[in-house]
């Protein structure tokens, strides 16, 4: 099989490559690192290393990269693209940097109200392509640090909403009074369900301090704290997220098995059961832009 593709999601913390072949699919993968925070002796250098092997072979192959490398701290700024966008309208907004044959995709925003995202428009594509049932009209949940519950209409992101739900939760894990009596989640099912109630009966901040007061009445192990707090801050994201939305079924999740699970199990105590998921969004969406883009033939948007 022939080389025609290096994709590249390149995040603040890590970087992922793939060599793709002429029907997209994977002949070789690398994960470094790397990600924008993590470089230290620029990004040129470390786009090297990571493709380097696949370039000495064939010194043409093009590249595509979609993430935080793109943004103001990263290696050339791909300005965001306003909604309603698709793969198509990422395809013609990408930059180029043309001495490295490597393109850009562009981020997506909203401005009423404010929102942005960079990374998630391009698993977004791949989830396009690989579900076109989604054209139409769905309802996807990106849950991790910073979740988005994106709308999408004739194939395109029509608005989307963030949620710092992961940023949240570790901020008051590592610095506040709440994260003092675990390190880290027991995975104690029952006291995340009892948090995702809690979500259900009250506003977040009347109901956050329960997570530790709980623990000094008597109600709650130590070590169950997270697992009550972690239900709590994700059943407040689903709730304040159903009060603007309201999906005919249970929407689609995109992320990280784990953290897919976890939703899963939350959408269903909020009454949309068997959500289901989508993976391998990130390549599939490069491949499917960088067709768009007609790089595979070797073309330039």
């Amino acid at each position: 099989m022939t080389a025609a593709l290096i994709a590249l999601d390149w995040g603040t913390s890590s970087l992922r490559a793939w060599c793709l072949d002429e029907g997209g699919r994977v002949l070789d993968q690398h994960e470094s690192p790397e990600g924008i925070l993590h470089v230290k002796d620029g990004f040129a250098a470390a786009f090297d290393r990571i493709t380097g092997a696949w370039r000495k072979e064939n010194p043409n192959l093009p590249a595509l990269a979609s993430g935080m490398i793109g943004s103001a701290q990263g290696w050339k700024e791909a300005p965001y693209l306003p909604c309603p966008a698709g793969p198509e309208e990422l395809a013609g907004a990408m930059i180029a940097l043309p001495e490295h044959g490597l393109h850009i995709v562009p981020g997506v925003a909203q401005r009423h109200p404010a929102d942005v995202m960079r990374g998630e428009e391009t698993q977004i594509a791949g989830a396009l392509a690989l579900n076109p049932a989604l054209r139409a009209e769905a309802h996807l949940v990106m849950p991790g640090t910073h979740s988005k519950w994106v709308t999408l209409r004739d194939g395109r992101i029509e608005g989307f909403t963030t949620f710092m739900t992961g940023e949240l939760f570790a901020v008051l894990k590592d610095h506040s009074i709440l994260g003092r009596f675990a390190k880290a989640p027991a995975g104690d099912d029952e006291a995340f369900s009892r948090g995702l109630q809690a979500a259900q009966e009250g506003d977040l901040p009347s109901r956050l301090f329960s997570a530790r007061a709980d623990v000094l009445l008597g109600d709650r192990a130590a070590a169950s704290s997270l697992d009550y707090l972690s239900g709590l801050i994700i059943g407040a994201e689903i709730a304040s997220a159903l009060r603007h939305m309201t999906p005919q079924a249970a929407p689609v999740l995109i992320g990280a098995p784990a953290l897919v699970d976890r939703y899963r199990r939350a959408l269903a105590a909020f009454g949309l059961a068997d959500a289901p998921a989508i993976a391998h969004t990130a390549v599939a969406g490069l491949w499917q832009i960088a067709r768009a883009a007609r790089l595979i033939e070797g073309t330039r948007p």
